[in-house]
């Protein structure tokens, strides 16, 4: 696939995301309670950087495509309020929906229009001139240039999902939401979408996707938010998430059965398996390598022989999992 390369004459500064001063996307206090009653976002506060990869993960329902629809304008929230760049996305409207893309989870394309004429119009529809250079930028960028005289009916799930994300970027916005952009696509094609995501990102774009594949916000997040019943339980960046909440195992391989763990040992965090033949030594990201040292001299000088070792580590998947079981 060719480098993407959408951005136009835009001029966009990464900032270090440490530094909030480039927050391009602010969300503060919002609500949504429905007509019924049903209180599917509650209190939710976020800032989001510019030039970022956010992965909101959370289960059906939990409120991720509402907390999406309330900043692009689709859903209105109760209370609450939301700027993009500073601007209300109320008061402004116009201003702020035309720095937003979004691409929606449902494959809802014009399947009697061509890809280029699909594309094109959905620029007009935000008031910017036409620029059949942009949309040819975009089509190349995406693989989609060979399909430009295609109807939108003929082309495989895959492509129209492309076809979704050319739209969205048709308006050369500054935000992009991509709801559940690797829905039902299978895992060949879900990792050309985290190339796609990877380049815009390179642009200078901020993306805020909601997935509920694990992996794909382990792979390319910068920060990962989850929610679950309409409340934002944490955000973090994906890395100090990881070492925040992930625990880490050495597994020890024993030479000879053990009865049970020697009391020298009894200041480590030490379990011994059925049948004695291996420890497991359970640790949090952060220790420190001199106790993993001290471990292995302890088991030296209490005369047992290790035969082999290996390690495991948390995924973001066990610490979603017990996030969402146990948000406290």
């Amino acid at each position: 696939m060719a480098n993407i390369d959408i951005a136009g004459s835009r001029s966009h500064t990464l900032w270090p995301m440490s530094d909030t001063s480039n927050t391009i996307l602010s969300i503060k206090n919002l609500d949504k309670t429905y007509a019924g009653g049903f209180q599917a976002l509650k209190n939710i506060s976020l800032d989001i950087y510019e030039g970022e990869i956010l992965a909101l993960l959370g289960p059906n329902g939990a409120g991720k495509t509402t907390l999406i629809s309330a900043i692009c304008g689709i859903v209105r929230a109760s209370s609450g309020s939301v700027t993009v760049a500073g601007f209300d996305i109320l008061k402004d409207f116009r201003k702020t929906r035309s720095m937003i893309g979004l691409v929606p989870q449902e494959l809802t394309t014009d399947s009697f229009e061509t890809v280029f004429n699909t594309v094109s119009f959905s620029r007009g529809l935000f008031g910017k001139a036409a620029n059949p250079t942009h949309i040819e930028k975009v089509l190349k960028s995406l693989s989609l240039w060979d399909k430009k005289d295609k109807m939108i009916m003929t082309l495989s799930g895959g492509m129209k999902r492309r076809v979704l994300i050319a739209k969205a970027l048709s308006h050369e916005p500054e935000i992009l939401f991509l709801d559940e952009p690797t829905a039902g696509v299978d895992v060949e094609l879900r990792k050309d979408m985290w190339q796609i995501v990877r380049e815009l990102k390179s642009t200078g774009v901020t993306i805020i996707l909601t997935t509920h594949y694990i992996e794909e916000a382990e792979e390319i997040a910068d920060r990962v938010g989850v929610i679950n019943n309409g409340e934002l339980i944490i955000i973090e960046e994906k890395t100090k998430l990881m070492a925040k909440l992930g625990k880490k195992q050495l597994i020890l391989e024993l030479s000879n059965q053990l009865e049970n763990i020697p009391d020298s040992l009894n200041s480590h965090t030490l379990e011994l398996a059925p049948g004695g033949l291996q420890l497991v030594y359970t640790f949090s990201a952060q220790v420190e390598p001199s106790s993993i040292t001290a471990l292995l001299d302890g088991l030296k000088k209490a005369g047992i022989e290790i035969k082999d070792l290996n390690t495991t580590q948390t995924s973001l998947e066990d610490i979603f999992v017990s996030l969402v079981q146990d948000p406290s």
